[in-house]
């Protein structure tokens, strides 16, 4: 693990290739949105539904949203956001660079001279690292209007249920 991962952490011998970069950031982030907003969207409205019936039960239902926020900011928005990330982007790039090595397409590009480690590991991972905070604000803000769509039933105006 440390021979595979020396290298990355060592000064790369020239530049990153930036149209791969952003071509990963857009495979790696935006085509995982849609799953990441599903999950995000569903854990939003199961949180409250679960979590409105002991509330209103103590009195307390005006806390919802912050309780709410506070779960899925701090906790399970983070975590179940990474878990599906990393599913799904570590079993497409696991099979991506599977197919790549049975069709001799990694020992075509150290013939031809590029640094396939560089082209393939060091971009993936680099995407991966950028995209992943930006799919869990997504997902935190996604999982917020779950919850408040399950709190419409309540006259809570949208202002009222974020300044909660």
């Amino acid at each position: 693990m440390t021979r595979f991962c020396a290298p990355f952490f060592r000064r790369p011998s020239g530049p990153v290739r930036f149209s791969e970069l952003v071509r990963q950031c857009f495979v790696i982030g935006y085509k995982s949105l849609s799953l990441v907003a599903l999950t995000a969207f569903i854990m939003g409205l199961v949180l409250t539904m679960q979590l409105r019936p002991s509330m209103v039960r103590y009195g307390v239902e005006a806390q919802i949203p912050a309780m709410v926020c506070i779960a899925i900011i701090r906790e399970i928005g983070p975590v179940i956001t990474a878990l599906i990330f990393a599913g799904k982007i570590g079993s497409s790039i696991g099979a991506e660079l599977g197919s790549m090595r049975v069709t001799e397409q990694i020992d075509a590009m150290e013939v031809s001279g590029t640094n396939p480690f560089k082209y393939l590991v060091v971009t993936r991972t680099v995407a991966a690292t950028l995209m992943l905070p930006v799919l869990v604000i997504l997902a935190d803000a996604i999982s917020l209007y779950g919850s408040w769509i399950v709190n419409i039933y309540e006259v809570l105006s949208f202002h009222y249920f974020i300044r909660r």
